[in-house]
């Protein structure tokens, strides 16, 4: 280093000296600044032969994070001298004993909390990483302090970020926004939680942020204009009033500009609240309650209130200590502003957090309305339930975790592997709840069974005795629980349809005189190529097998066939073919697509899949739809180079599956002739309507009708049943 740089540094080193004292919120006595003195002389010292990867003296850190701590967050001499010194125990020759001999067992402790924080091992998983992290800054027991510093140290390391490689700037920003972010804001540093916010998007996603950047510039002018058109209205009210105050716009954060875009599904210009207005305004203590609701009337005197958006944080002040009334009202050009009113005080706390909450209560000279903030801070922190539900609805806590957290209506909070459904969550509840789950809500809308849960949804469960399980459900639940009650449910209304089946059975044989018993049984089942006995109950109790089917039963024992049959029960065939057979009756049809739907297909001769395999569809430009094993030595490149022309495909048994049909109906129009469809397709229980459309043009009735159903006969005989009524003419499938 040339003697001229090493010149300049001493001088800016007083210069940064004297800033320091110069900016620090709380007014500092003879002996507070004894102490910031020494620590910066030992820092000084310490760290004078390191340089950061920008090539600037490192000991410019400990100085900038010391100026946040005093200004931007407002704390004590004994903090400022450990931000001074937080890197000295880890990089340089001094000991935490030699700390603690020189400034004290507080300094020290605060030392070593922040060297502690430092040193936990970076090379483990990364979400393991993050959630210990976390799980260690709430735990910190040593002095709160810690963890204020902590956030101070980040901030400024996301300032100073440009010089690194992008790969650590990644993973850097993605810590801040998962766990300082959030502590800033569990904290009240408003102003620091934006800043970090703001970076952490800026090197997670610099194309966006640069875009909402450039944007906001562009609108500037545009948007100063119409903040000084709105105050200018106010102005004259105001002063009427004889209130001492100032108008400030100020524009919204571009994370939460970002936020809204994401969570809206808008883009930037249809975001409307881009900014605040907020009005500013002097009192006494006593009268401050009083002048925010003058000026909240002074306000909707002008413009209208959107009655659904007024926060009123002065009656009961957030848990973080902000204090203020948000109102949004219709501005110039029918364009929503929201105005956020404060005192001075108040304003000062939603800048600094509690430090200006306890400045205020306790005058500057007493330091205890520092204890007591610092104390409360450690509660705040440490009550889990706070901590855990603040952190989740304001930040979708588990960024990177493999589980996510939702609430019960009532709050209540659950654990969910990430990925879990609405299903999931109803059987996370109760098994009966999920058993008798009939629709689920998210955060208040109507959402399917099968949506995708996020950490902080609110999750309720409409339930009804009649709703049960379906084999479609199993491709909504994602959790072994879910899956698992699903499957014992299905067995049990098979196990009850096969009894009902036999009955049926029993009854529908002895009209063609033929006994139910155990050889008929063993005919039965081979005639229709099933396996058990139950699979041919259930059958006839869904009605796949009919009256007709059990006709020509009938007709073929008296026939030459008799023989074969008699061989086929002695002679069970060789394993390998009863394994196909069992593979192929259990998988009899491929489908497509989240619908199921059921599409022309050519198995693909490179992996030629089998029935029950895990497949997936390729549309190929002139072979139609290939169908290839998940495992297939092409599978990979054609996902890859192809992922746009990929199809989800699966084997399913045709007989669990439920169908879609549409059935066209037309006929006479006549009152109450609608009441009467929809009456005989809801009568039957085994038939499930999923839309209606009906049309009357000049006494002629049009309908369309979606069911689902699950086996052809039953959809034709509800076609039968509709034929019936008085003034149907026509029914078709389509």
């Amino acid at each position: 280093m040339t003697e001229a740089v090493l010149e300049a540094e001493k001088k800016q080193l007083a210069k940064e000296y004297k800033e320091l004292l110069r900016i620090s919120y709380r007014t500092l006595s003879e002996e507070d600044k004894k102490l910031i003195r020494s620590a910066f002389d030992v820092a000084v010292d310490a760290h004078k032969d390191q340089r950061r990867k920008s090539g600037e003296a490192y000991i410019f850190h400990p100085i900038a994070v010391a100026k946040i701590v005093a200004s931007e967050i407002g704390l004590d001499a004994t903090s400022i001298a450990a931000a001074l010194l937080h890197d000295v125990v880890e990089d340089t020759e001094y000991s935490l004993a030699d700390l603690e001999q020189m400034f004290g067992e507080t300094v020290a402790r605060i030392v070593d909390g922040l060297t502690k924080i430092s040193n936990m091992p970076y090379d483990k998983d990364v979400s393991l990483q993050a959630e210990n992290f976390r799980k260690m800054l709430l735990t910190l027991n040593e002095d709160i302090r810690v963890i204020i510093i902590k956030i101070a140290d980040r901030l400024h390391n996301m300032q100073t970020m440009e010089s690194m490689p992008p790969h650590k700037q990644v993973k850097i920003a993605s810590e801040t926004l998962y766990i300082y972010a959030p502590l800033a804001h569990r904290i009240g540093l408003y102003n620091v939680k934006t800043e970090l916010e703001d970076l952490g998007l800026k090197y997670t996603e610099p194309e966006v942020y640069e875009d909402i950047h450039s944007k906001i510039k562009e609108s500037k002018e545009q948007q100063d204009a119409y903040i000084e058109e709105f105050s200018n209205i106010l102005k004259n009210s105001l002063n009427a009033e004889g209130l001492e105050y100032e108008i400030k716009g100020r524009p919204k954060s571009i994370y939460s500009i970002r936020r809204k875009m994401v969570k809206q599904n808008v883009a930037f210009d249809e975001v409307y609240d881009k900014f605040a207005v907020r009005i500013i305004y002097k009192s006494k203590p006593e009268n401050e309650k009083f002048f925010a609701w003058k000026i909240y009337s002074i306000v909707t005197d002008h413009f209208r209130p959107n009655p659904t958006r007024l926060r009123d944080w002065i009656s009961s002040p957030k848990s973080t200590g902000y204090e203020a009334l948000h109102i949004t009202v219709m501005g110039p050009k029918g364009r929503w502003v929201e105005v956020q009113i404060r005192s001075q005080r108040m304003n000062e706390i939603a800048e600094k957090g509690y430090a200006a909450h306890y400045k205020y209560k306790n005058n500057e000279q007493d330091d205890g309305g520092l204890d007591q903030w610092l104390s409360k801070l450690q509660e705040t922190l440490e009550n889990s339930e706070i901590s855990a539900i603040d952190f989740v609805e304001e930040f979708k806590l588990n960024l990177y975790a493999k589980e996510i957290f939702v609430f019960s209506p009532k709050g209540d909070l659950f654990s969910l592997a990430k990925g879990a459904t609405a299903l999931d969550f109803a059987f996370a509840v109760h098994t009966e709840v999920g058993l008798h789950t009939r629709g689920t809500k998210v955060n208040g809308k109507l959402v399917p069974l099968s949506h995708e849960l996020s950490s902080g949804d609110q999750v309720e469960i409409i339930t009804s005795e009649k709703s049960k399980p379906t084999a479609n459900w199993l491709n909504y639940a994602t959790t072994g629980k879910a899956r698992s009650k699903i499957k014992s449910s299905l067995k049990e209304e098979r196990k009850r349809i096969a009894a009902d089946g036999k009955e049926i059975l029993k009854r529908k044989l002895r009209s063609l005189k033929i006994e139910l018993n155990e050889k008929t049984v063993n005919q039965l089942v081979s005639f229709f190529k099933l396996k058990t006995s139950l699979d041919l109950f259930y059958r006839v109790g869904a009605g796949i097998i009919d009256n007709q089917k059990l006709k020509d039963f009938a007709a073929s024992r008296s026939n030459a066939l008799v023989s074969f049959f008699k061989n086929r029960i002695r002679k069970p065939a060789n394993k390998e073919e009863v394994d196909k057979e069992e593979i192929t009756e259990k998988y009899d049809q491929l489908v497509f697509g989240k619908e199921e739907e059921r599409l022309d297909y050519n198995m693909a001769n490179c992996c030629n899949p089998i029935p029950g395999d895990d497949v997936f569809g390729f549309v190929t430009v002139n072979d139609g739809i290939k169908v290839h094993k998940k495992n297939c030595p092409n599978a990979l490149q054609l996902q890859s180079n192809y992922s746009y022309r990929i199809m989800p495909a699966q084997w399913i048994d045709s007989t669990q599956r439920d169908f879609k049909s549409e059935l066209i109906i037309t006929g006479i129009d006549a009152v109450g002739l609608v009441n009467e469809v929809t009456k005989v397709i809801s009568n039957n229980l085994h038939i499930d309507m999923k839309s209606v459309h009906f049309d009357s043009n000049d006494g002629v009735f049009n309908g369309k009708i979606t069911v689902v159903v699950n086996n052809k006969n039953t959809l034709n005989n509800l076609v039968e049943r509709i034929k019936k009524i008085n003034g149907i003419d026509k029914v078709t499938r389509v």
